[in-house]
């Protein structure tokens, strides 16, 4: 099973991802991670991707699609992954599916998370509030006017995905703003058809068998049935070659 989600910050795609790789023992594969941990291994794409990050500037498409390609190649990724934060951009996305086609391999959905955004703002502040209240730190990133900003980072970069997905018929969309537990039961709902079913396979084969006996079933019947039509025949024969016999 090898998924997307996409959907908003604040959307919960984090909550559902750890749901989707419990239910199908799958992986999370979130940029964000995949870069610390190449960038802590020393590889040479994580090399790369640490002097850009030293510098400032954006980690290019290639040293990111690169990263996916070491991760999806490791062993727990072979059941399948579910990728967060990544595609970003149709170009990001273009540049997912040639790697994937190299492989071998494709993905199965993309999930979209659709949520008010009004709401999610009235959320975060609400949340601001309370923690204030309460004399807890606030994180940096954890204010309405950050959220604002990424919210409209979202829509200019990554909200086309979602018609680019859609185009290719993997666009599956359920509704972010219900309880966690009911967005949950819907995205699963949308990719229980896609889950490969046990046998199915064997099932395929058991037909191929049945149908290549048939012919020879049919043959073999058809000799039994025409078989005594024979034997009469050589018997009547007989019969009458008897009969001539006794009157001469």
């Amino acid at each position: 099973m090898r998924l997307i989600l996409l959907g908003p910050p604040g959307a919960g795609k984090g909550t559902q991802a750890q749901r989707l790789i419990a239910k199908y023992g799958i992986v999370q594969l979130s940029t964000g991670d995949m870069l610390r941990a190449a960038v802590a291994a020393g590889t040479p794409v994580g090399l790369r991707a640490k002097s850009v990050m030293e510098r400032g500037e954006l980690v290019p498409d290639d040293v990111v699609v690169a990263i996916i390609a070491d991760r999806i190649g490791q062993r727990d990724a072979k059941r399948g992954f579910v990728l967060d934060g990544f595609p970003r951009t149709v170009s990001q996305a273009e540049a997912l599916d040639r790697l994937l086609a190299e492989r071998g391999l494709e993905l199965d959905a993309v999930v979209e998370l659709k949520v008010d955004e009004s709401i999610l703002l009235q959320r975060i502040e609400k949340r601001v509030a309370e923690m204030s209240a309460r004399g807890e730190k606030v994180r940096p990133d954890d204010n309405p006017e950050v959220l604002k900003g990424r919210l409209s980072a979202y829509k200019a970069q990554t909200a086309p995905l979602v018609d680019y997905y859609a185009g290719k018929g993997m666009l599956k969309s359920v509704n972010g703003m219900v309880a966690i537990d009911a967005v949950t039961g819907a995205v699963m709902g949308h990719l229980a058809p896609l889950v490969p079913r046990g046998g199915g396979s064997v099932r395929r084969k058991v037909k191929t068998r049945k149908t290549a006996k048939r012919p020879a079933a049919k043959a073999s019947a058809r000799r039994k049935r025409s078989a005594p039509k024979k034997r009469n025949k050589v018997g009547k024969a007989k019969n009458r070659t008897r009969r001539r016999l006794t009157r001469a």
